[in-house]
């Protein structure tokens, strides 16, 4: 005669409701969930979840992490191609908001001339995102280089100083370049005082490359 197992059979977690992070290792449950919680593809996740919901119906949440997860760790390596297609595509969506927006302005144009306002508004804000966007996917492609000019006045000692930050499409993005022109940029490179027409005055103190 055979006895039956009484054990319980442990069903593996759903993957589609259950979020499994591999590598997250941790002291206790809490910290653990800390770490999920402050996980760049987990939060990624989460929004991406809400705003996909009623195109694609309910993802996945661990299959939607790992894709998040492979992306963020391209980005890391320096792969952006799948960011340069995203922001490709937007642009065609932004497009095609355009063209929506601006076909609903023509319809009321006339007779309801503040909706006809309000839709090209919209689609002029369209226009506008699309060309941003287009911009910066220019600039990550081939590298464009910005040169932003940054002026900072020091009210209390009257000083001026013009700094460069210079923006990339690759490396550097963002690095910022301290070192004064305020002189150069003045036509005054003797590194002294700028005098008013008011010679009682004390002269302006103008910053120099020292």
């Amino acid at each position: 005669m055979t006895s039956k197992s009484t054990a319980k059979t442990t069903k593996p977690p759903d993957r589609r409701t259950t979020l499994h992070v591999p590598g997250i290792v941790a002291e206790d449950e809490h910290k653990a969930l800390a770490k999920v919680g402050l996980d760049p593809a987990a939060n990624a996740m989460t929004t991406a979840m809400l705003f996909t919901k009623g195109s694609f119906g309910t993802l996945s949440v661990t299959g939607l992490y790992e894709v998040l997860d492979e992306h963020i760790t391209a980005a890391k390596r320096g792969d952006l191609s799948e960011q340069r297609a995203m922001l490709a595509a937007q642009s065609f969506a932004l497009n095609s908001i355009f063209t929506e927006m601006a076909r609903r302005a023509a319809a009321n144009m006339g007779e309801y001339i503040n909706a006809s306002e309000r839709y090209m508004r919209l689609a002029l804000k369209a226009q506008a995102q699309s060309r941003a966007t287009i911009e910066a996917l220019d600039r990550l492609a081939n590298g464009r280089e910005q040169t932003v000019r940054h002026v900072h006045v020091d009210n209390r000692g009257g000083q001026a100083v013009i700094a460069d930050t210079v923006q990339t499409g690759g490396k550097g993005i963002g690095e910022f370049n301290g070192q004064p022109h305020a002189l150069e940029s003045m036509g005054d490179a003797s590194g002294q005082p700028l005098r008013s027409a008011n010679a009682e005055r004390e002269a302006v103190p103008v910053a120099s490359d020292a």
